[in-house]
């Protein structure tokens, strides 16, 4: 018979398991953003009620879980109601003349939804434990626009 304590360390020491936040409940952020290199309408400010779903994969924790949930969430609240722009876009000045550069977020490339996964699961990365392997971000911008992939 294993006590709990032995319990636990024996699960963390098996195989990788996987984490889903937001499969069926999406975690929601608005943000708005343009392209800036972009001919079309998308060039113009405007903004989205994007859905975000993550996987994590790795080992079990000492607390008995792949990562802390909050830990997920706290990387993605930093976009929700913030207006994301790329470098060099002449809105930045506007945004910090008219005072409201703290709702501003600056990329380095186009905020796209691929970038803005990719950037995602960089983000985690470095703030999630040593434990995690794999992470997967997806980002649904519209009901017809939806990317995503592994880091």
């Amino acid at each position: 018979m294993y006590s709990e304590e032995e319990s636990i360390s024996n699960l963390t020491e098996s195989d990788e398991r996987m984490l889903i936040v937001g499969k069926d409940n999406p975690i929601r952020i608005s943000a708005g953003h343009r392209l800036l290199h972009h001919d079309g309408k998308c060039s113009r400010p405007h903004g989205h009620n994007y859905e975000i779903s993550v996987e994590i994969t790795g080992t079990l924790t000492e607390e008995g879980w792949i990562v802390d949930k909050g830990d997920i969430t706290s990387v993605i609240s930093e976009w929700d109601h913030r207006f994301l722009l790329e470098q060099g876009d002449p809105l930045i000045e506007a945004f910090e003349q008219s005072g409201d550069s703290d709702s501003l977020v600056v990329l380095e490339h186009p905020p796209t939804a691929e970038i803005m996964g990719l950037l995602l699961e960089e983000k985690l990365s470095e703030v999630l434990p040593d434990s995690v392997s794999d992470i997967s971000a997806t980002v649904r911008e519209t009901s017809e626009l939806c990317a995503g992939g592994t880091h």
